[in-house]
């Protein structure tokens, strides 16, 4: 995992800005921007990895999606999550940051610190960041010992806020857009009824209420959903 120098451009500026525009990504790929952005923008940040979780209020976090910068670093992770325990896992329960800035000295997570030395890593920082429902924690690495500088954390932050409001966006939005989808099917379903009725008035000279009762009659003596009998009704099955 090579170092990197890189600090805050302009160009990085507007990339962290449009984490948060919605539909642009999926949950996943909004984890693999905030830890690529990671990497590129802070100082001392070798790679990066990030996790999204669902949160119970009697129930142990629940990892939904992750992502890293570098295949040796989605190794850690998965190891922490398959495990269960972790510094990660620390973060989440107790909704605040860890660090270690040398590993070799670390007596913490005694399963998780061999994993990160075998890939090259000797320093870290995880944070977490909470939106409504929503947690999103974001690890650096680094490959010398008290590489990642306690001032260069705000970015980090900063990186994480953005990742988690824009999970919670995405979230949001696909909620109105199922309600809109089930609204729409519910008008379009009503209208094929109504209309269902009028050719039932006509052909049996009823009227409203009796052609709806004959309707609901055969739906189920037959079995057949009151929208499925009206389609076959009105002959077009690609009304909905």
């Amino acid at each position: 995992m090579p170092t990197t120098d890189a600090v805050l451009t302009d160009q990085l500026a507007l990339e962290i800005a449009r984490l948060g525009v919605v539909g642009v990504s999926s949950d996943v790929g909004t984890l693999h921007r905030v830890t690529e952005l990671a990497a590129r923008a802070v100082p001392g940040c070798a790679g990066a990895s990030s996790v999204r979780w669902a949160l119970a209020d009697d129930q142990r976090p629940d990892p939904l999606a992750s992502a890293a910068s570098h295949p040796d670093l989605a190794e850690v992770v998965d190891r922490q999550l398959a495990r269960g325990s972790g510094p990660v896992f620390d973060v989440v329960l107790h909704r605040r940051a860890v660090s270690s800035d040398d590993i070799l000295a670390e007596t913490r997570w005694p399963e998780t610190m061999p994993d990160m030395l075998r890939r090259g890593v000797r320093c870290f920082a995880t944070s977490p960041h909470l939106n409504g429902q929503v947690m999103v924690t974001l690890t650096l690495y680094g490959v010398a010992p008290r590489s990642l500088a306690p001032d260069q954390q705000a970015l980090a932050a900063l990186l994480v806020a953005q990742g988690s409001a824009a999970v919670s966006n995405s979230l949001q939005y696909d909620r109105v857009q199922r309600t809109a989808t089930q609204l729409q099917e519910a008008v379009e379903a009503r209208a094929v009824v109504d209309q269902a009725k009028g050719i039932l008035m006509h052909a049996l000279g009823c009227d409203a209420e009796q052609a709806f009762a004959e309707m609901r009659r055969v739906s189920q003596t037959r079995h057949v959903k009151l929208t499925a009998l009206a389609q076959r009704i009105v002959g077009d099955q690609g009304l909905l």
